[in-house]
């Protein structure tokens, strides 16, 4: 630590970082040019987006559901819970990807009726698990938020999906400069 700070760096790795300096900046030019495109097309990064929520949904929701049916065989605690909310994701996730033309359109309203059943659900088997567990507010906690998101979703679904594209295309881009600016810096520490 030459220069007092906790996270110095060494010079093997400031070498090996400057002599790819060139793989950061085309990480920045390609998060810019998904942020641009993004913002010129919403419509299609709404599609891309709806395909990897369905995605993500469908493993959730198996993740959940075999949680449940991996606590059924012992324990007296009931997993329903847990299980409608794995079914709700997989049926959402399935959904999502085998049309997801129709699910750009209402795409908003399946995210925001999962959020509000999942909060649902975990507000239930917090309720289920107070008598085994200290903490249970945290699972409430994350179902009321849940529930919150989704019915915002609803009052404002065109604010929604618009803002929605718009955050992630401008982190993208905002991101992407970083990257640039990273690699620019790393090309001079190289040299």
């Amino acid at each position: 630590m030459t220069d007092g700070s906790r996270f110095a760096t060494s010079p093997s790795l400031l070498r090996a970082l400057g002599k790819r300096w060139w793989l950061f900046l085309l990480r920045g030019i390609v998060g810019i040019a998904f942020g641009i495109l993004a913002l010129l097309w919403p419509g299609v990064a709404l599609l891309t987006l709806a395909l990897v929520w369905g995605a993500y949904a469908l493993v959730d929701g198996a993740f959940a559901l075999a949680a449940a049916l991996s606590g059924m065989r012992g324990g007296d605690t009931p997993r329903w819970w847990l299980a409608l909310t794995g079914l709700a994701g997989i049926a959402a996730g399935l959904l999502t990807i085998v049309w997801p033309g129709i699910t750009v359109q209402v795409l908003l309203l399946l995210i925001a009726a999962w959020a509000i059943v999942t909060g649902v659900m975990e507000a239930a088997g917090a309720i289920a698990l107070r008598k085994e567990i200290e903490g249970e507010i945290f699972l409430i906690l994350a179902g009321l938020v849940s529930i919150g998101f989704g019915v915002a979703i609803l009052a404002w679904p065109v604010a929604g999906a618009i803002g929605l594209v718009w955050l992630i295309a401008w982190l993208a881009i905002l991101g992407g400069a970083a990257y640039v600016a990273l690699a620019l810096r790393l090309r001079k520490l190289a040299g």
